[in-house]
Protein backbone atom coordinates (compact mmCIF):
# COMPACT_ATOMS: atom_id res chain seq x y z
CA UNK A 1 0.00 0.00 0.00
CA UNK A 2 2.91 2.33 0.68
CA UNK A 3 4.20 1.68 -2.79
CA UNK A 4 1.01 3.03 -4.32
CA UNK A 5 1.77 6.53 -3.17
CA UNK A 6 5.46 6.28 -4.16
CA UNK A 7 6.83 6.67 -0.67
CA UNK A 8 9.48 4.02 -1.22
CA UNK A 9 10.69 5.71 -4.40
CA UNK A 10 10.56 9.06 -2.63
CA UNK A 11 12.83 7.65 0.11
CA UNK A 12 15.29 6.47 -2.53
CA UNK A 13 15.18 9.92 -4.12
CA UNK A 14 16.01 11.61 -0.80
CA UNK A 15 18.81 9.12 -0.23
CA UNK A 16 20.34 10.00 -3.61
CA UNK A 17 19.92 13.73 -2.99
CA UNK A 18 21.54 13.37 0.44
CA UNK A 19 24.43 11.37 -1.01
CA UNK A 20 24.90 13.92 -3.79
CA UNK A 21 24.86 16.86 -1.36
CA UNK A 22 27.27 15.01 0.95
CA UNK A 23 29.66 14.34 -1.92
CA UNK A 24 29.34 17.95 -3.07
CA UNK A 25 30.04 19.31 0.41
CA UNK A 26 33.01 16.96 0.84
CA UNK A 27 34.42 18.08 -2.54
CA UNK A 28 33.85 21.73 -1.58
CA UNK A 29 35.57 21.16 1.78
CA UNK A 30 38.61 19.52 0.13
CA UNK A 31 38.81 22.17 -2.57
CA UNK A 32 38.77 24.94 0.07
CA UNK A 33 41.62 23.21 1.90
CA UNK A 34 43.70 22.85 -1.27
CA UNK A 35 42.97 26.42 -2.37
CA UNK A 36 43.99 27.74 1.05
CA UNK A 37 47.23 25.76 0.94
CA UNK A 38 48.10 27.07 -2.53
CA UNK A 39 47.19 30.62 -1.56
CA UNK A 40 49.21 30.70 1.66
CA UNK A 41 52.22 29.17 -0.12
CA UNK A 42 52.19 32.12 -2.52
CA UNK A 43 52.06 34.56 0.41
CA UNK A 44 54.44 33.12 3.02
CA UNK A 45 57.54 30.93 3.32
CA UNK A 46 56.77 29.91 6.91
CA UNK A 47 55.77 26.21 7.12
CA UNK A 48 54.04 26.68 10.48
CA UNK A 49 51.76 29.31 8.97
CA UNK A 50 50.98 26.91 6.11
CA UNK A 51 49.96 24.17 8.56
CA UNK A 52 47.91 26.47 10.81
CA UNK A 53 45.92 28.01 7.97
CA UNK A 54 45.14 24.63 6.44
CA UNK A 55 44.02 23.33 9.84
CA UNK A 56 41.88 26.44 10.34
CA UNK A 57 40.01 25.84 7.09
CA UNK A 58 39.90 22.06 7.58
CA UNK A 59 38.34 22.33 11.04
CA UNK A 60 36.03 25.32 10.57
CA UNK A 61 35.25 25.01 6.84
CA UNK A 62 33.60 28.22 5.51
CA UNK A 63 33.99 30.24 8.74
CA UNK A 64 37.66 29.18 8.77
CA UNK A 65 38.04 30.37 5.19
CA UNK A 66 36.48 33.73 6.07
CA UNK A 67 38.85 34.08 9.03
CA UNK A 68 41.78 33.19 6.76
CA UNK A 69 40.72 35.76 4.15
CA UNK A 70 40.63 38.43 6.86
CA UNK A 71 44.06 37.67 8.36
CA UNK A 72 46.03 36.58 5.30
CA UNK A 73 48.86 38.77 3.97
CA UNK A 74 47.51 41.21 1.40
CA UNK A 75 50.37 40.74 -1.08
CA UNK A 76 51.84 37.60 -2.56
CA UNK A 77 55.59 37.07 -2.36
CA UNK A 78 55.90 37.97 -6.06
CA UNK A 79 53.95 41.20 -5.56
CA UNK A 80 56.11 42.10 -2.55
CA UNK A 81 59.25 41.49 -4.62
CA UNK A 82 57.94 43.66 -7.47
CA UNK A 83 57.01 46.42 -5.01
CA UNK A 84 60.49 46.28 -3.47
CA UNK A 85 62.09 46.57 -6.92
CA UNK A 86 59.91 49.57 -7.75
CA UNK A 87 60.80 51.26 -4.46
CA UNK A 88 64.52 50.68 -5.04
CA UNK A 89 64.25 52.09 -8.56
CA UNK A 90 62.49 55.20 -7.25
CA UNK A 91 65.06 55.65 -4.49
CA UNK A 92 67.94 55.34 -6.94
CA UNK A 93 66.32 57.98 -9.17
CA UNK A 94 65.92 60.29 -6.18
CA UNK A 95 69.54 59.75 -5.14
CA UNK A 96 70.75 60.53 -8.67
CA UNK A 97 69.18 64.00 -8.56
CA UNK A 98 71.78 66.61 -7.83
CA UNK A 99 71.04 69.67 -5.72
CA UNK A 100 72.72 73.03 -5.80
CA UNK A 101 74.61 73.69 -2.55
CA UNK A 102 73.68 77.38 -2.80
CA UNK A 103 69.92 77.37 -3.35
CA UNK A 104 68.92 73.69 -3.19
CA UNK A 105 67.36 73.59 -6.65
CA UNK A 106 67.80 70.61 -8.94
CA UNK A 107 70.84 70.62 -11.19
CA UNK A 108 72.16 68.39 -13.94
CA UNK A 109 75.44 66.50 -13.77
CA UNK A 110 76.89 68.36 -16.76
CA UNK A 111 76.17 71.89 -15.43
CA UNK A 112 79.14 74.07 -14.47
CA UNK A 113 77.02 76.63 -12.60
CA UNK A 114 73.54 76.61 -11.09
CA UNK A 115 71.03 78.16 -13.47
CA UNK A 116 69.10 79.72 -10.58
CA UNK A 117 71.69 81.24 -8.24
CA UNK A 118 74.87 81.04 -10.38
CA UNK A 119 76.78 79.03 -7.77
CA UNK A 120 79.77 77.29 -9.30
CA UNK A 121 79.17 73.53 -9.33
CA UNK A 122 82.02 72.08 -11.36
CA UNK A 123 85.20 73.11 -13.14
CA UNK A 124 86.64 72.04 -16.49
CA UNK A 125 89.92 70.17 -16.87
CA UNK A 126 92.23 72.27 -19.03
CA UNK A 127 93.83 69.18 -20.57
CA UNK A 128 90.88 66.93 -21.57
CA UNK A 129 87.84 69.21 -21.10
CA UNK A 130 85.99 66.88 -18.72
CA UNK A 131 83.89 68.33 -15.90
CA UNK A 132 85.45 67.92 -12.47
CA UNK A 133 84.15 68.29 -8.95
CA UNK A 134 85.38 71.50 -7.31
CA UNK A 135 87.50 69.86 -4.56
CA UNK A 136 89.36 67.55 -6.96
CA UNK A 137 93.03 68.39 -7.31
CA UNK A 138 93.72 65.96 -10.16
CA UNK A 139 91.69 65.00 -13.20
CA UNK A 140 90.65 61.34 -12.89
CA UNK A 141 90.24 61.10 -16.67
CA UNK A 142 93.67 62.26 -17.85
CA UNK A 143 95.61 62.43 -14.53
CA UNK A 144 96.52 66.07 -15.07
CA UNK A 145 96.97 68.08 -11.86
CA UNK A 146 94.25 70.72 -11.61
CA UNK A 147 95.37 74.12 -10.35
CA UNK A 148 93.18 75.35 -7.52
CA UNK A 149 92.14 78.99 -7.76
CA UNK A 150 92.76 81.24 -4.78
CA UNK A 151 89.04 81.53 -3.94
CA UNK A 152 88.64 77.75 -3.95
CA UNK A 153 91.79 77.29 -1.84
CA UNK A 154 90.55 79.79 0.72
CA UNK A 155 87.12 78.15 0.93
CA UNK A 156 88.56 74.64 1.18
CA UNK A 157 91.66 75.59 3.22
CA UNK A 158 93.81 73.70 0.70
CA UNK A 159 97.04 75.30 -0.54
CA UNK A 160 97.09 75.72 -4.33
CA UNK A 161 99.19 73.26 -6.32
CA UNK A 162 102.19 74.87 -7.99
CA UNK A 163 103.67 73.26 -10.90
Amino acid sequence: MLDIFGIASLGKFFTYITAFLGAFLAALWLSLIFWTLRDIRSRSHDKLVHILTVLLVALLNLPGLIIYLIIRPSLTLTEEYQQTLEEEALLSQIEERLLCPGCGSHTEKNWQVCAHCHTRLRKVCRQCGQLLQLPWQICPYCTTPVPVSSTEAQSADIPPITG
